[in-house]
């Protein structure tokens, strides 16, 4: 396959990134896979920056990472900065653990009311006592000894 000769009129020493006609354009190769890097680092720099508060929220281990998770990734797909701010301001408070507390003041007043639990059906705080195998964590709740009845 014969290539069409260069035009008479161009001159003998022309730069390497010009090409004559038929031959395959170099720079334009090295273009195309030079902006398919770029696009891809730049995306993934962009995800990974949505995700820094997420990942600093599961790094010390918060209350809060749910929160700070939906508020990520809402700033990533509604394009809303102040979502992403409140989650990376979240991630890096600590809030007060207040459940442990009032759970363990919850169980403190059960015991001192000497409520009788055996006689309820099963309930959530039985699940939330016991560990994996079902041993109690705190110890057994047992009940306050039933007044003796005179006869």
């Amino acid at each position: 396959m014969d290539h069409p000769p260069m035009n008479p009129a161009a001159p003998p020493h022309l730069p390497p990134f010009i090409t004559g006609p038929g031959q395959s354009d170099w720079l334009m190769t090295v273009m195309l896979v030079f902006l398919i890097a770029a696009v891809v680092s730049v995306g993934l720099v962009y995800l990974k920056l949505h995700a820094l508060p997420e990942h600093m929220a599961h790094r010390t281990n918060k209350v809060q990472l749910q929160f700070v998770a939906v508020l990520a990734l809402l700033a990533l797909f509604t394009h809303n900065a102040v979502f992403w701010i409140a989650a990376l301001l979240l991630a890096l408070v600590e809030l007060p653990n207040f459940s442990t507390p009032m759970n363990s003041i919850a169980l403190s007043l059960e015991k001192l009311s000497g409520r009788d639990r055996s006689r309820e059906p099963p309930s959530l705080w039985n699940d939330l006592l016991s560990d994996d195998a079902g041993a109690p964590r705190h110890g057994p709740i047992r009940p306050a000894a039933a007044p003796e009845a005179e006869a």
